[in-house]
C-alpha cells in the first residue's frame, strides 16, 4: 500500500464534503453501477472492504490517483479522457481562495465559487437578478442588506466574497461566459437610480471582455416562459462532467444527471434563441441607462 493510500485510510471521514468532492464520488459510483458490481465486490477487488468503498462513493474520504485508476480498471472503464479528468479532480492540491471563508459563509456559496473557478465555460440565465459575476458593490450591498438583515455582521464578508468571485473573468485563462439577462432584472432598482445606472454601465463594461457575452431578453420577446429562472450551467472537461447550479428559496442545488443537464441545456437554448443579439443587447442596456 502506498503512503498516500495509508493516509487516506487513517484519516477520519469528512463530515461535510464539498460539492466537487461529492461529484467525484458520484462519478465513481456510476462507474461501479454500470459495471454491475456491488460495493462488497468492488472492495474485494481493491483489497479493502465495502465500508471504504461506501466512504469513497459518498465523498467522505479522498481517493489517490493510483486507487482511482485501479477502480476504473476493475469497472472495465476504457474512457481514457474520463479517467484522466476524474484523476485530476482527485489529485487537486491547490487550496482555492474561497476556502478562507469556510466556517463563516454557507458551504453552498463556497461550492458556487469552486464551480465557477473550475468551469471551462459558463452559461447563465437570470430573470429577476443581475448575475453575481456582473454585480457592482453597491448593488451587492443593497441585496445583502435586504436579504441578510438578521446576519448583518456577515454582510461585509459576503460582499468581499462576491467581489472575489468576479475575478474569475479577469484570469489569464478565463472561461467563456454567456449571460442571458431579462429586461426585468435590468430595470429592477435594488438601491437607487445612481446605483442602477452604475450597475448597467458595469454590465456594458464587462461585456467588452474577451469571452464575455451579454444578451438581453426584452419584455416584448415571444416564446419565453422562464419567469423564475436563475440558472448557471458550468461546462466541465467533458460533457458528462457538466454541472447545473440553480437558486432555491433556501440555498442552492447542484444537478448533474444526464436528463437534468439535457433539460437545462434546452431551457438555456430557448432563452438564447429569443434574446436580442449582441449589438441589440448593448443598445438596449444603453437605452435603459439613459432613462434613469
Amino acid at each position: 500500500m502506498t503512503s498516500r493510500q495509508e493516509r487516506e485510510e487513517r484519516m477520519p471521514p469528512r463530515t461535510n464534503p464539498t460539492a466537487r468532492q461529492v461529484r467525484l464520488a458520484a462519478e465513481l459510483r456510476k462507474l461501479r453501477e454500470r459495471a454491475g458490481m456491488t460495493v462488497r465486490e468492488a472492495g474485494e477487488l481493491l483489497g479493502t472492504g465495502p465500508i471504504q468503498i461506501s466512504h469513497i462513493e459518498a465523498g467522505r474520504i479522498g481517493v489517490s490517483e493510483e486507487r482511482l485508476r485501479r477502480l476504473a480498471d476493475n469497472y472495465h472503464c476504457t474512457d481514457a479522457e474520463l479517467i484522466d479528468a476524474l484523476a485530476a479532480m482527485a489529485t487537486e492540491r491547490v487550496r482555492g481562495w474561497w476556502e478562507s471563508h469556510r466556517g463563516v459563509l454557507e458551504s453552498a456559496l463556497l461550492d458556487i465559487a469552486a464551480l465557477e473557478w473550475h468551469a471551462h465555460a459558463m452559461r447563465t440565465l437570470q430573470v429577476v437578478h443581475i448575475p453575481g459575476l456582473l454585480q457592482v458593490e453597491a448593488h451587492m450591498r443593497a441585496l445583502f442588506t435586504y436579504a441578510r438583515a438578521a446576519v448583518s455582521g456577515h454582510i461585509e464578508e459576503l460582499i468581499d466574497f462576491r467581489l472575489r468571485r468576479r475575478e474569475v473573468l479577469d484570469r489569464d485563462d478565463p472561461p467563456e461566459y454567456t449571460a442571458t439577462i431579462h429586461e426585468a432584472a435590468l430595470r429592477m432598482k435594488v438601491a437607487d437610480r445612481r446605483v442602477a445606472r452604475e450597475q448597467l454601465e458595469y454590465i456594458l463594461e464587462r461585456s467588452e471582455l474577451p469571452g464575455v457575452t451579454v444578451r438581453v431578453i426584452p419584455f416584448a420577446a415571444e416564446g419565453f416562459a422562464g419567469m423564475g429562472d436563475s440558472v448557471l450551467y458550468a461546462t466541465g472537461p467533458l460533457p458528462r462532467l457538466d454541472t447545473v447550479q440553480i437558486d432555491k428559496v433556501h440555498g442552492s442545488a447542484f444537478l448533474d444527471g444526464e436528463a437534468q443537464l439535457d433539460h437545462y441545456r434546452h431551457r438555456l437554448s430557448v432563452a438564447e434563441r429569443v434574446a436580442l443579439n449582441l449589438e441589440e443587447s448593448r443598445d438596449f442596456i444603453h437605452r435603459i441607462a439613459r432613462e434613469l
